[in-house]
């Protein structure tokens, strides 16, 4: 097995005045060839959007964009016609394809909104755009599957090999999570655990290989995403 940490006080950070941003890839002007991605994996950046702003229509070709909102609202809409407002609990998943532009606003004239963006590359190029958008409720607690290739087990479909799985455990909780895949990818929303044996806090990322299963251990209540990749 071996392993990779991305602590969090190392991602790349710049403010904008209406948006704070944590890049923990190479994404625009930030680039680090130590960190272009992972696998599949191309982006995650963590965003605070202020109140009444966002990123307005712009487009994308040949990328799997999966949101997932922390808090406050955040309002989408696109041109293939998909569009709501998304709050902690929901997940979008938007196959940009042969192109789509969308945008992504602060539904709040009050509240910041912040939010991680997740890029995936695709299996296969210029696929017709799509939009999909689903609430997971935060009372099931554990392993959930939010996205797949399939869009089994009521989860987004996404196209590509990759599973996402969110899982919500308390203090002193253990799990041990089998890969589908050869590869994963581990994201802390809030909360410090041990995976696999390395501590891991809220922010930080672990890239992992060369094992079959993942091993959660926290210390208190934690939220993640992990990231079955092939």
């Amino acid at each position: 097995m071996r392993m990779q940490l991305r602590p969090a006080n190392q991602r790349a950070r710049y403010d904008h005045g209406w948006l704070d941003t944590q890049h923990t890839f190479s994404f625009a002007g930030y680039y680090d060839p130590e960190w272009m991605g992972f696998s599949h994996l191309r982006v995650i950046n963590q965003d605070v959007v202020a109140p009444g702003r966002g990123f307005g229509l712009h487009p994308h070709r040949n990328m799997e964009i999966l949101t997932y909102p922390l808090r406050g609202v955040l309002r989408h809409r696109d041109t293939s016609g998909g569009g709501g407002e998304l709050r902690h609990g929901d997940v979008q998943v938007m196959s940009a394809g042969r192109g789509i532009a969308h945008e992504e606003m602060n539904g709040s004239r009050e509240e910041e909104s912040e939010f991680l963006q997740i890029w995936l590359l695709p299996a296969e190029a210029n696929t017709p755009p799509r939009y999909d958008q689903q609430h997971f409720p935060l009372e099931r607690r554990g392993a959930v599957l939010l996205a797949s290739p399939t869009g089994r087990d009521e989860s987004l479909p996404i196209g590509q090999n990759t599973e996402v799985w969110r899982y919500l455990l308390g203090a002193d909780e253990s799990v041990a999570h089998p890969l589908r895949f050869d590869r994963a990818w581990v994201q802390v929303v809030a909360g410090s655990l041990d995976v696999n044996g390395t501590r891991l806090r809220a922010g930080d990322g672990l890239a992992i290989v060369e094992t079959d299963a993942v091993r959660l251990a926290a210390h208190e209540d934690v939220e993640l995403l992990l990231f079955d990749l092939r």
